[in-house]
C-alpha cells in the first residue's frame, strides 16, 4: 500500500484498512470523543476569557473572530496557522480564546489543533491534561477517534487535538509525510469546520516553514516589548507566500479595544 494512504488510513483509525471496493469507514469526525468539561477559573488564570461574552477582554477577541471569519469565508479557506515571531508573544492563549469565541457561534464548527511539537501547550492552558497526542497519530499509535477531544463549557463546545513532545526531530515530522497525510485526513474528515493550528514560534527553526504551504492562511502574534521591529520584518520575509489574515498585536492591555492591532495582507500593505 502507499505510503500516504497507510498513514491516513492509521490517523483516521482504521486498524484494518479496507479493500478496494469497500465501503468507505465512517467519518473519523463523526465518531465518538472523549469529553472534557473546562474550568472557568482555571481558563480565567490562563488568561483564557473568551468563553461569555460579558468579559471586556473576551469582547475583543470576538471582534477578531468576526475580522478572521469574514476573511476566510469569502476566500474558502479552512486551515489557520497561528504563530508568533518568538517565544512569550501570547500565540496560543490568541489561539485557545479564537477557538472559544467561534464555538460560541450557532451553526459553526472549530478544531483547534497543536501542532507546537517542541512545546505544545494548548492542553494546559485548556485544563485538559492527559490521552493522545499529534505524536500519537503521526507514529501510528492512535487514531482521530482516541486522540481528539470535545472541550465543553456550557451549551459551546469545540474539537480539540492535543500536542505532544517530539522527543527526537521535530522539524522532520513537520514536513514528513506522516504529517502531509495527517493534514490531508483533517481537510477531509472535517469538512465545514474551522482548523486552527496552533504553531510554533516562526523563528525558532524550520518547522513552521515547512508547513505553511499546506496552510491556507496565517495569523500572526507579536507581543509589544517582546517582539522587535527586526524580527516582524523577518516574518514578513517568511510569510511573502502565505496570505496573512491578520497581525495580532498583544500584550497592549490599555484598553480592550487596543487588545490587537491592524491586520495586514500578505505582501506587508494594511488592511
Amino acid at each position: 500500500m502507499d505510503p500516504i494512504k497507510q498513514a491516513i488510513n492509521l490517523v483516521r483509525g482504521e486498524d484494518n484498512p479496507a479493500e478496494p471496493g469497500a465501503e468507505p469507514s465512517r467519518s473519523a469526525a463523526l465518531r465518538v470523543r472523549r469529553e472534557r468539561q473546562l474550568d472557568a477559573a482555571h481558563l480565567e488564570a490562563k488568561r483564557i476569557v473568551a468563553f461569555g461574552s460579558k468579559n471586556q477582554f473576551g469582547r475583543a477577541y470576538d471582534m477578531l473572530r468576526t475580522q478572521v471569519l469574514q476573511e476566510m469565508d469569502k476566500r474558502g479557506w479552512q486551515f489557520l496557522a497561528v504563530t508568533s515571531p518568538t517565544p512569550a508573544c501570547g500565540k496560543t492563549v490568541t489561539a485557545c480564546n479564537l477557538a472559544l469565541s467561534i464555538a460560541r457561534l450557532r451553526q459553526r464548527n472549530v478544531l483547534l489543533v497543536d501542532l507546537d511539537l517542541h512545546k505544545p501547550s494548548v492542553a494546559d492552558y485548556l485544563g485538559i491534561e492527559g490521552g493522545s497526542g499529534v505524536i500519537d497519530l503521526l507514529e501510528g499509535r492512535a487514531g482521530f477517534s482516541s486522540a481528539v477531544l470535545e472541550a465543553k463549557f456550557g451549551p459551546n463546545r469545540f474539537l480539540v487535538l492535543p500536542g505532544s513532545v517530539a522527543e527526537s526531530g521535530p522539524s522532520e515530522w513537520m514536513a514528513s509525510q506522516q504529517m502531509a497525510a495527517l493534514l490531508q485526513a483533517i481537510r477531509r474528515d472535517f469538512r465545514g469546520t474551522t482548523i486552527i493550528f496552533d504553531l510554533p514560534p516562526l523563528l525558532l527553526g524550520d518547522d513552521v516553514i515547512s508547513i505553511l504551504p499546506q496552510m491556507d492562511t496565517a495569523l500572526l502574534v507579536a507581543g509589544i516589548g517582546t517582539t522587535t521591529k527586526t524580527e516582524i520584518k523577518e516574518c514578513q520575509r517568511h510569510l511573502k507566500r502565505t496570505p496573512v489574515v491578520r497581525v495580532v498585536v498583544n500584550k497592549a492591555m490599555e484598553t480592550p479595544g487596543s487588545y490587537y492591532g491592524y491586520g495586514y495582507h500578505g505582501d506587508g500593505s494594511r488592511k
